[in-house]
């Protein structure tokens, strides 16, 4: 299988959403959407996953060197104003 990325895998993702979502489909296909669905959220998850430590490791104090701390989404809004 060729390596994926998380913009990709969220797009699959979103689409099976809303084809289960429809109740259009014949439940054998359901099913099949349902797996492919659950593996893609295991791929996304895992990528934010890493990406949340990459984060975490690069937030520095000023006295201690580098500190981890919790990635708080908020906190980067903010400083952009937003």
């Amino acid at each position: 299988m060729a390596e994926q990325n998380f913009e990709k895998a969220l797009s699959k993702l979103e689409k099976i959403v809303e084809e289960l979502e429809s109740g259009d489909l014949p439940l054998d296909e359901a099913l099949k959407k349902y797996e492919e669905g659950v593996r893609l959220a295991g791929f996304c998850s895992k990528k934010l996953e890493t990406a949340q430590k990459k984060v975490e490791i690069l937030i520095k104090t000023d006295k201690r060197g580098t500190q981890l701390e919790p990635f708080d989404g908020k906190k980067v809004l903010d400083s952009d104003g937003e």
